[in-house]
């Protein structure tokens, strides 16, 4: 069963095993995201992986663990491992629900200042009221309510691992959910 494996790239090399993961047919996402560089005296905006040593895999755990031991490309990738999920005695590696991934995925591939990556623990423990996208180029996306910055923001997060604000939305573009719906 394909499933959705975030795996962590030793050395930054993102780049190359998304090269590599394209050319074997297998999906993958990298947030990527412009951030200006210093190239020879001069100042380029770059489009760069937004969260370093990280990539999502589509795939089923068996494949990643032929390639990671068969093809060299794929020797960086390593499992993230969900520490002792409840009721379990032992790690598991992580995996992301399709319909979180599809979220994360639809605010993360907008690759302007519309968004912006935060780093998972500055999000992990604050309190939020969970909110649906009704217009707009993110209709559709669910995520929660954050003040950050002074500010308020809808953050798509994938527990653990990731979180992406949509820097603005107006008030009227949302509609509270059931705190019980994901």
């Amino acid at each position: 069963m394909l499933s959705w494996f975030p795996m962590r790239v030793t050395y930054s090399q993102e780049l190359k095993v998304k090269a590599s993961l394209d050319a074997e047919g297998i999906e993958n996402f990298l947030p990527m995201t412009y951030k200006l560089v210093d190239r020879d005296g001069e100042r380029h905006r770059s489009l760069v992986p937004a969260i370093h040593n990280l990539i999502f895999v589509h795939s089923t755990q068996e494949r990643i663990t032929q390639l990671k031991m068969f093809n060299r490309a794929f020797s960086s990738l390593r499992y993230i491992m969900n520490s002792f999920p409840s009721g379990s005695s032992r790690p598991e590696i992580l995996t992301v629900r399709d319909s979180d991934m599809e979220n994360f995925i639809r605010v993360a591939s907008v690759a302007d200042d519309s968004v912006v990556f935060l780093d998972w623990s500055t999000v992990a423990d604050k309190v939020s009221r969970r909110v649906m996208v009704m217009d707009g180029p993110f209709a559709g996306v669910s995520g929660v309510i954050m003040r950050i910055r002074r500010n308020k923001h809808v953050v798509v997060q994938l527990e653990g691992i990731a979180a992406v604000a949509i820097t603005f939305i107006p008030p009227a573009f949302l509609k509270l959910q059931d705190d019980n719906k994901r």
